[in-house]
């Protein structure tokens, strides 16, 4: 039985996790697509993994070429401002991912990986290194120390419990996320899921429960966000997410400049809820589509860019 991050129990956290490295090697390694591979992670360290939702972000620490960063991984809660002062031309790539699912009985992860650029010569080093990799591989990870819950563990999915109804939408990087969210959710909700991707054989089959949509969007060579845009748009409808109108517009984010990631209060409370990731540029497209033109309040949707076109992953 698979068992994912949603299924390990937890207390109420007494205080914030520490984020610590974890030594893994590859076991096991299987294209979903034509774009995307999962690679299974293995390391006796791995029955600690601090998992604590189903959005659960990690970070790939990856060596430059010649490089070595064992001397970064015994800095302890010190790593951080190690990291930093290393010099450019030494310091290791981080490169962040969702979890999509923790075995933590068999000390396993499970990571899928969008292959970006791979093939076409300007892949960043995370998807060059993910192309390649074969068991045995070693692939240290960042993550929390401990099982707990929210966003200090590095986990955004967090509806209102009065929200009966969600819609998610994604490109292709935020499908592992999404796939996560939906096989772990109970019946009894009318949920959405909009999921933009390269290709039709990058699709995938989601064990998920009654009541659960799930469209595939293909590009086949479309802009970025052509599909997913409109589909939201008429999703909204659908189900009833929309204000009483167009308000004022909405505050501008310089995406090549800083990160757009605005997630409601987790004690908000709302009757619906919807969670967008994707490519920045898109997301910010979304973000002004559905709060200025739709009136969608800003407290029932959590916009996150994920990752900028242009921008190595």
């Amino acid at each position: 039985m698979t068992t994912t991050v949603e299924d390990v129990q937890v207390a109420d956290p007494v205080e914030a996790p520490g984020w610590r490295f974890y030594d893994t090697v590859v076991t096991g390694t299987r294209r979903l697509g034509p774009s995307i591979v999962r690679l299974t992670l293995g390391g006796p360290e791995l029955a600690g993994f601090g998992a604590a939702g189903d959005d659960q972000r990690i970070k790939f620490v990856l060596p430059r070429p010649g490089t070595d960063i064992s001397g970064l991984m015994v800095g302890g809660a010190d790593w951080y401002a190690a990291y930093c002062a290393m010099p450019d031309e030494v310091r290791p790539f981080l490169r962040t991912y969702t979890v999509r699912a923790a075995r933590p009985d068999r000390a396993e992860l499970d990571v899928d990986v969008v292959l970006h650029g791979v093939g076409e010569g300007h892949a960043g080093p995370a998807a060059a290194w993910a192309a390649a990799a074969v068991p045995g591989d070693r692939l240290v990870l960042l993550g929390p120390d401990r099982p707990g819950a929210g966003r200090m563990w590095g986990v955004e999915w967090a509806p209102p419990a009065t929200a009966h109804t969600l819609l998610l939408a994604a490109d292709e990087t935020a499908v592992p996320a999404v796939g996560a969210i939906l096989e772990c959710l109970a019946p009894g909700r009318r949920v959405v899921a909009l999921l933009e991707i390269p290709e039709a054989g990058d699709a995938q089959e989601l064990d998920v429960a009654a009541g659960v949509t799930v469209r595939w969007l293909p590009r086949a060579g479309r802009a970025r966000g052509e599909l997913l845009v409109p589909a939201v748009h008429a999703a909204l409808c659908e189900l009833g997410i929309v204000g009483s109108g167009a308000h004022p517009d909405v505050e501008d984010v310089d995406v090549d400049a800083e990160p757009l990631w605005e997630v409601p209060d987790p004690d908000a409370t709302a009757g619906c809820y919807a969670w967008l990731a994707g490519e920045a540029g898109v997301v910010k497209q979304l973000r002004r589509h559905l709060v200025t033109d739709l009136g969608v309040p800003r407290n029932e949707v959590a916009f996150m860019g994920y990752w900028r076109l242009g921008v190595a992953s």
